[in-house]
């Protein structure tokens, strides 16, 4: 969750296991018999200042998601350690064809304005993140659905012929059908992503009044937002899902040193945390700072460095990116610099990920004779740079490939920070890097597709790398239109093999899941994105 979200450090739904542990006072990092749970107690979580405004099309850093993903439900929710999903808002979600969907929605659900979510809360919404003039991140999540080139028109300078999408249809209150431009088997699941939440009729009245106040529909409610300091979210009594929570207020502190978080984590003035500061996993530090406070859980992402194709002499360079590569000592830095939190990566799926393969990135072993060898081919004079937010543990592994990339090429490599994680996605999205840079993706949903056709289709909302290759797009395409799954997990796995030979991003590392909680909580959680798991979050009565 982008997109990039995304997500190396805080970075990108419930877990199943999580609310019977939480439903037994149990858990992961849980202690259990340690006291009474406090169901009006107050959570703070670790933050990073979101991107932009707090709209679902519109968001997709973690530092928006976790706002985001408790205060609005979508139709399907995700359960367990494989993400499995199940229909949260959908009553029914039918097709017979992979093309056309029936969509029935749950009657009597509000949203924290009072008003019923109905079937027209959904279609406007969609509507509006997929028509081009509103510039919404995540325009691209809507490009399968039926006049989507009518609002959103490939020439940019283009002015779409409508605002509507004609297979969104309306059948009545609770019920609308989505017609696809081609059979889309991953549909059903996809529209578990944030982007597809329902907005209510006040979105569209005031979309600006709505930015300072969001209105969702989820087990909690916006209640505030001060830039760089907190956003704050409050239960919402009537909601009617199965992922309620089990607190009162959440506090998302935003921080600018994810060393002074752990330090008040520590000391129980901060309650969770989704991933641990430098200073706390050398050495393994972390397992004696916090015993049984430890939280682990398993995550579906992958930790990738772009190379962007609009930076002259490293786009059209095929064996400076493969000498890059295979200069990376993925093995060195995942068990030093990161103490064995993370895991080399050689391919572009992250693991646990239906049709996940190992090995399919050729290069991202660590060679250096080979990576020398490509170097010289490449022609490539002057000084190499990595760009990235510098908090939230994200320096010092890019310092570490860099230095590893300079030990064996002989050539400078320097770590360029930005100033915080909203300038560098602005950065980023807005294709201003001058070298490499950062480019995690964690899962929006569990599927294979969802770590191709965002990062790796031309044009696609999470491209940082600009990279287009219409082999690449032809093969997506055809496994877009294959309605059955694993036909089309095979043509997926081809288009990744391909994007392996052309190296647009290079792959380095994946998380296995280390985040804490503090004294203040009897049991808590991590998701699959690297988020708290909010409805397997209880708080001991003080």
């Amino acid at each position: 969750m982008r997109r990039s979200r995304r997500l190396w450090g805080p970075t990108v739904v419930m877990t199943s296991l999580a609310l019977v542990l939480a439903a037994c006072g149990g858990g992961s990092g849980s202690s259990p018999g340690a006291g009474e749970t406090d169901p009006d107690g107050t959570v703070s979580v670790y933050g990073t200042e979101p991107q932009n405004a707090l709209v679902p099309t519109n968001i997709n850093d973690l530092g928006g998601t976790k706002a985001i993903q408790p205060m609005f439900a979508t139709l399907v929710g995700f359960k367990g350690a494989d993400a499995k999903p199940f229909n949260l808002m959908a009553e029914s979600i039918t097709t017979t064809d992979s093309k056309v969907y029936d969509i029935k929605i749950k009657q009597g659900w509000k949203f924290h304005d009072g008003t019923e979510v109905k079937a027209h809360n959904f279609i406007d919404a969609w509507n509006y993140g997929a028509y081009a003039p509103n510039g919404q991140l995540n325009t691209d999540f809507f490009s399968n659905i039926q006049g989507y080139a009518d609002v959103h028109p490939e020439d940019k300078n283009a002015k779409p012929a409508t605002d509507k999408m004609s297979g969104l249809v309306q059948k009545n209150d609770y019920e609308f059908q989505v017609t696809l431009n081609a059979p889309f088997s991953v549909f059903d699941i996809k529209v578990g992503y944030q982007a597809f939440a329902p907005l209510p009729d006040s979105f569209f009245k005031d979309p600006k009044g709505f930015e300072q106040h969001p209105i969702g529909n989820g087990p909690l409610k916006f209640v505030s937002r001060t830039p760089n300091q907190d956003i704050k979210l409050t239960r919402f009594d009537d909601y009617k899902g199965d992922d309620k929570v089990h607190f009162k207020n959440l506090d998302i502190k935003i921080y600018a040193s994810q060393e002074t978080a752990y330090q008040d984590l520590l000391s129980g003035r901060l309650d969770f945390m989704e991933a641990l500061p430098p200073s706390a996993v050398a050495g393994g530090k972390y397992k004696n700072d916090l015993g049984d406070r430890l939280v682990t859980g398993h995550l579906l992402e992958i930790s990738t460095i772009a190379v962007p194709y609009y930076v002259p002499g490293y786009g059209n360079n095929l064996e400076l990116r493969k000498a890059i590569s295979m200069a990376i000592d993925r093995a060195q830095i995942t068990k030093t610099v990161m103490n064995d939190t993370y895991v080399p990566a050689d391919g572009y799926i992250a693991p646990g990920i239906p049709g996940a393969r190992p090995g399919v990135c050729q290069f991202c072993k660590f060679d250096p004779a080979a990576a020398k060898e490509a170097f010289a081919k490449s022609g490539f004079t002057g000084k190499l740079t990595i760009a990235s937010n510098a908090d939230g543990g994200r320096k010092e592994p890019l310092v570490a490939a860099c230095n590893s990339i300079k030990n064996t090429l002989g050539v400078e490599c320097d770590f360029v920070p930005a100033t915080d994680f909203g300038q560098w996605r602005s950065i980023v999205t807005g294709k201003k890097l001058t070298g490499m840079g950062r480019s995690d993706w964690s899962a929006d949903y569990p599927s294979i597709e969802d770590f191709l056709n965002p990062i790796y289709k031309t044009g696609g909302s999470s491209n940082d790398s600009s990279y287009s290759n219409p082999q690449v797009d032809a093969i997506l395409a055809r496994a877009d239109a294959t309605a059955d799954k694993d036909a089309a997990v095979k043509l997926y796995q081809q288009a990744e093999d391909l994007v392996a030979k052309d190296l647009p991003s290079i792959p380095v590392w994946s998380e296995k899941g280390v985040a804490a909680k503090s004294k203040n909580l009897k049991s808590a959680a991590l998701d699959f994105r690297r988020m708290p798991d909010y409805p397997a979050i209880e708080v001991l009565k003080k």
